[in-house]
């Protein structure tokens, strides 16, 4: 691998440049200062005090083949484009809608892909008073205003999904720690919710809304301590993935209403989380400046990641970039069955050839392949870090054990190769999954570890299988009160007027004695020395919600660039690009190797004014 390589690439040179081109071992990424979206005056927005610029995509299925449409809040504008990416350049004169409101400010949204047509979507708002709002910006109609006397909760919207599979059910998270459950076919009521107790756990509770007829929010969760920054559902829609001011990840069966797992950060809270595409694994990343790897099988931590030197706001797999290469079989002692099933649908086009290359991995004449997770993220630090999550870290093995077939250091209860794992996940086990999959042997090599962007210690290992990774719209809950396609047409309003309240900010000022930029990734003296001095109120530290930062593998970016003036907020991959945004207001789209296309020529020309370049 030529990991190590890449990461030295440009190192110490230029630092507080702003670079528009980057290079990985599939190629060149480039930014496409023509595909960049912005206001349309495309003035740099002056981004004190306000919340993070957010980016939706969906897709209409247009029949002129450029169904794709993007969405974006900058202060209290909220705007909708079709999205050209690297075909054409942005026509920023020409929003399909466009919002400013009064007295508060979108902080997040997002589409239902399921309703989603050419000529109606559905678009999900949240605001920092609390409001959520149901729109739809090609009928430019404003059908349903929730939480809108704020008597569900007062506090910010901090995060906002559609249900997956669903039409009608939406999940909301705000600053206050509560995450609710809605139907946008019921009404919020004129008085203030009353609830029963349906389910208390270690630090979370849910709760049913009482009432006489159906009203919302169907189900409050509080969940943690301090806000509940963001939350994720994993790809078959049945787990959600939480994480909190409080430093917790926290995952729950979503169905069953129960805790599957957490984690702790290394300090500080935890700010953004991500699944992997097979459900898998869980990226999250925070006020430690650092990415934490968790295994959902395993519930632990298995690798971090050091790049960022400051927090991490983003974090998101790139579903379309997987390295599945066949080894000279010389290289490895473990038998072909060590490696089946390591992947599943990660793309495309990519997915096909790759699911092809599995499939003949499997036949009795094939050699044994290498699976490479790829995962990005962003941070206040302006900087972008691309990583990749290799097989000595998802299935590590002594590096002097060369004859050894399966290595258990840290948990000597782990089952040998070949056998199988029952996760206390029975709810869902039936629902068309597997209950139990063969844990894939950990293999040595032959030689010495390859060279990949990790720092491997003897003392990790885990042993993983399969997850349930048939998508599904889920059971339980949501399969009992999903109703019919989202009602329309209530009180229309363009703007709201209701006061935004004042709210105690909890992004305080980074401290640098608090932060993992100035440590070297490689000097374990000072990393033992941070933890000795760092006390954990939690008493976490070293256990496996927090294990030592030299008791897992310590992951080096693939690449680590600075490519805006602003803190970055947004990073999201697409089949021919990356999409990144910063405060300032801008969009910007960064080609994938070979897709630069019908921009090639127009990136050649000056670029237009208030253009990241």
């Amino acid at each position: 691998m030529l990991i190590s390589k890449m990461a030295a690439e440009g190192g110490g040179k230029e630092m507080n440049e702003i670079k528009t081109q980057f290079t990985t071992r599939e190629g060149v990424y480039k930014l496409l200062t023509h595909s960049e979206y912005s206001r349309p005056n495309r003035v740099p927005f002056n981004s004190q005090g306000s919340n993070p610029v957010k980016v939706s995509f969906v897709n209409v299925n247009d029949q002129s083949g450029n169904g794709d449409r993007i969405c974006f809040n900058v202060g209290r504008e909220l705007y909708f484009y079709i999205y050209k990416g690297v075909r054409k350049a942005a026509d920023l004169s020409k929003p399909i809608d466009k919002r400013i409101y009064k007295g508060t400010q979108p902080t997040c949204h997002d589409f239902n892909h399921l309703t989603a047509t050419a000529e109606s979507v559905s678009l999900l708002v949240g605001f920092s008073a609390g409001q959520v709002q149901l729109i739809d910006p090609i009928k430019k109609e404003t059908s349903k205003l929730f939480n809108e006397e704020r008597l569900i909760d007062k506090s910010r919207v901090t995060c906002v999904k559609w249900v997956p599979g669903s039409e009608s059910l939406f999940l909301v998270s705000h600053a206050s720690g509560n995450m609710y459950l809605y139907n946008v076919e019921h009404t919020c009521g004129t008085t203030a919710p009353h609830y029963q107790l349906l389910k208390q756990g270690e630090n979370y509770s849910v709760h049913t809304c009482k009432s006489k007829s159906t009203r919302n929010p169907l189900l409050k969760w509080t969940v943690g301590e301090g806000a509940l920054n963001e939350f994720a559902f994993s790809p078959d829609g049945k787990f959600l993935a939480c994480v909190s001011q409080d430093g917790f990840l926290r995952v729950f069966n979503f169905d069953a209403v129960e805790l599957h797992g957490t984690m702790k950060s290394y300090f500080g809270g935890l700010l953004c989380v991500c699944w992997s595409p097979d459900g898998k694994y869980i990226v999250a990343g925070g006020e430690d400046d650092l990415v934490t790897v968790w295994s959902f099988l395993d519930c632990r931590v298995i690798a971090r990641g050091h790049g960022h030197k400051s927090w991490v706001s983003v974090v998101a797999f790139d579903h379309y970039t997987t390295s599945v290469e066949e080894s000279d079989p010389m290289e490895f002692s473990g038998s072909d069955e060590d490696f089946q099933d390591q992947m599943i649908h990660f793309g495309r086009d990519r997915a096909n050839s790759t699911q092809s290359r599995l499939s003949k991995r499997n036949s009795t004449d094939s050699r044994p392949v290498s699976v490479t997770y790829r995962f990005g993220s962003v941070g206040q630090d302006t900087q972008l870090c691309l990583w990749d999550l290799t097989e000595d870290i998802l299935f590590p093995h002594l590096p002097l054990s060369r004859t050894r077939t399966h290595t258990n250091v840290m948990n000597a209860t782990s089952p040998p190769a070949g056998a199988t794992i029952i996760t206390n996940t029975s709810s869902n086990a039936t629902n068309g999954n597997n209950s139990g999959a063969n844990t894939p042997g950990i293999n040595s090599l032959s030689t010495t570890l390859p060279r990949s962007n990790s720092l491997p210690h003897s003392a990790g290992t885990t042993t993983t299988a399969n997850s349930t990774n048939k998508a599904g719209s889920g059971g339980g809950i949501s399969s009992g009160i999903m109703d019919s396609a989202i009602a329309t047409g209530v009180s229309k309003f363009a703007t709201l007027s209701l006061h935004d309240r004042k709210e105690r900010h909890h992004e305080k000022d980074h401290k640098r004695n608090h932060s993992m930029g100035h440590i070297s990734s490689k000097s374990s003296d000072k990393l033992n020395l941070l933890t000795k001095t760092k006390t954990d109120p939690a008493k976490t530290l070293g256990t496996l919600l927090c294990p030592r930062m030299e008791d897992v593998p310590l992951l080096e970016p693939l690449i680590c660039k600075k490519i805006a003036h602003e803190r970055l907020t947004v990073l999201i991959f697409l089949e021919d690009c990356l999409v990144t945004a910063c405060q300032e207001g801008f969009i910007c789209t960064w080609a994938r190797p070979g897709k630069v296309g019908l921009l090639s020529s127009q990136n050649q020309a000056s670029s237009p004014s208030g253009t990241v370049v």
